[in-house]
């Protein structure tokens, strides 16, 4: 897991790092586009609008996300990047871990009963003991502690059942929290930015609609992309806790014929 934070935050600082020298290299683009593209005292409104549409169909989808992202600017920008790449990281981390985690519960059944039956405990141990999985261990603690009775081996069944839950449920908190917290830092870019436009106002003395367009398109930027990463991880994070329900019911209705098995067996 910590080499997968690892490999997600270089990419991310990588390609904030791109973004930003690729803003760097068009910095004086726009100003010969707009200095080319000014309107002469014979142009019309409809000229310039015209051209407008057409410079931003060219620019794309991806040149268009990237350059509202630097217009957003680092400091919450950066914040709100970093939940949405730790957020990834973690989400993607558990989907690997939980379908890692999941077993064919009912042929797992079928093979221990199939061991106990020709080998004993021990050969359904071995079984258990060779497939990967939650149900495959708790079934192994229910086996070994077995020779101690139905309800000794029913009692470690449900305690290891919880162990097995909480390491499903590792770390997907973590993924609530930046879904909480990215529309948060957006806000807060936003109101700030706000503050910082009706300061200008206050200092002009007047209400100059050029004065604090820029500051308050900026300010709404982060809010955005705040929302944007709120609703990919909303994705990521609905889909975890819908696997970690499904392994769990499979868990419970693996160990009822578990315990259903160990007391037919120890009734011979």
């Amino acid at each position: 897991m910590k080499k997968l934070f690892s490999i997600l935050a270089i990419t991310g600082l990588m390609m904030f790092g791109t973004v930003q020298a690729q803003d760097s290299t068009q910095t004086t683009e726009p100003a010969a586009v707009e200095a080319a593209a000014a309107p002469t005292a014979e142009a019309t409104t409809e000229d310039v609008a015209a051209e407008a549409t057409d410079e931003t169909a060219e620019r794309g989808f991806t040149q268009e996300l990237k350059q509202r992202f630097i217009e957003g600017g680092p400091e919450y920008m950066g914040a709100v990047l970093l939940c949405l790449i730790l957020g990834l990281a973690i989400a993607i981390e558990r989907i690997i871990y939980l379908n890692l985690s999941t077993t064919n519960s009912k042929k797992l059944i079928k093979e221990v009963e199939e061991a106990l039956q020709s080998g004993g405990v021990n050969a359904a141990k071995e079984v258990c003991r060779n497939t990967p999985g939650p149900v495959a261990s708790i079934f192994y603690q229910g086996l070994d502690r077995s020779s101690h009775g139905i309800d000794s081996a029913e009692k470690s069944i449900v305690a290891y059942g919880g162990v097995q839950m909480g390491l499903l449920e590792k770390n997907v908190s973590w993924i609530s929290l930046f879904i909480a917290l990215a529309p948060m830092l957006g806000f807060l870019g936003t109101v700030i930015g706000m503050i910082i436009a009706f300061d200008k106002i206050e200092a002009a003395g007047n209400m100059d609609a050029s004065l604090v367009a820029g500051g308050i398109k900026v300010a709404l930027l982060t809010t955005v992309f705040g929302l944007i990463v709120a609703m990919i991880l909303q994705v990521f994070y609905n889909y975890i806790t819908a696997k970690i329900d499904s392994i769990v019911n499979d868990m419970e209705d693996a160990s009822i014929s578990l315990i259903d098995i160990l007391s037919d067996y120890l009734k011979k």
